[in-house]
């Protein structure tokens, strides 16, 4: 008999400006999913680690290196952004061209199932969004920055990265105007038919009635 994998949606409603730091579990078959809400042009870093059950120690212990995992990014649209095979600890990166729900979805190799029959994974999950995607120690020394141009340059990113969550609430606030005209404009139109059509059925009754009385000659 074929399992279908088991997909869960699980919404991270803090702040896009915030760093996110999870662990999950996931079976043999299991396939996670995160919905991550990220303003267009914006670069999203995960980092993950995986741990396998050990029976015999009763804990999880770190992964052997034949065991993988797949990691799916589609953005508002299901359109793939990211699809590809990692390693058991891995790093993978993607930038945003569309607002909107992200999708980010884990499941572990096929291939490798054996390694843990009957078991259960722990995945560590780390996704860092917007200006925490950079690395400033790296930056400071590349370019030589001072201390002081290192921090003017994070509250720029900083600022930068606030336009572009305050575009996308924007772009929300317009999406939620346009389908509450929408629905109210249905609602309008319908509630316009039915009074139409309780006119109709009213002058059709009274026809009828009148019909009705003057055959019978009490009119």
């Amino acid at each position: 008999m074929y399992l279908f994998p088991q997909i869960v949606f699980i919404a991270l409603l803090s702040s896009l400006s915030l760093t996110r730091a999870l662990y999950f579990h996931i079976g043999e078959t299991e396939k996670k999913c995160f919905i991550e809400e990220i303003p267009d042009e914006t670069m999203v870093i995960g980092k993950y680690r995986t741990q396998l059950w050990d029976k015999q120690t009763a804990a999880f212990l770190p992964s052997t290196p034949g065991l993988g995992m797949h990691v799916e990014v589609k953005d508002p649209d299901t359109k793939v952004v990211l699809s590809r095979q990692y390693g058991a600890e891995g790093r993978f990166t993607f930038t945003s061209h569309t607002p909107g729900e992200h999708q980010i979805c884990l499941h572990s190799n096929s291939s490798k199932m054996a390694l843990f029959t009957g078991g259960k994974l722990r995945v560590h999950l780390d996704i860092q969004v917007g200006e925490h995607t950079n690395n400033y120690p790296e930056i400071a020394a590349k370019d030589k920055l001072t201390e002081l141009q290192l921090r003017v340059r994070q509250l720029l990113d900083q600022v930068e990265q606030i336009q572009k969550e305050q575009n996308y609430q924007r772009y929300r606030e317009e999406r939620f105007r346009m389908t509450s005209e929408s629905t109210n404009q249905r609602v309008l139109w319908w509630s316009i038919t039915q009074t139409v059509i309780l006119l109709i059925t009213g002058i059709w009754q009274m026809r009828h009635h009148k019909r009705f009385f003057e055959a019978k000659k009490l009119v």
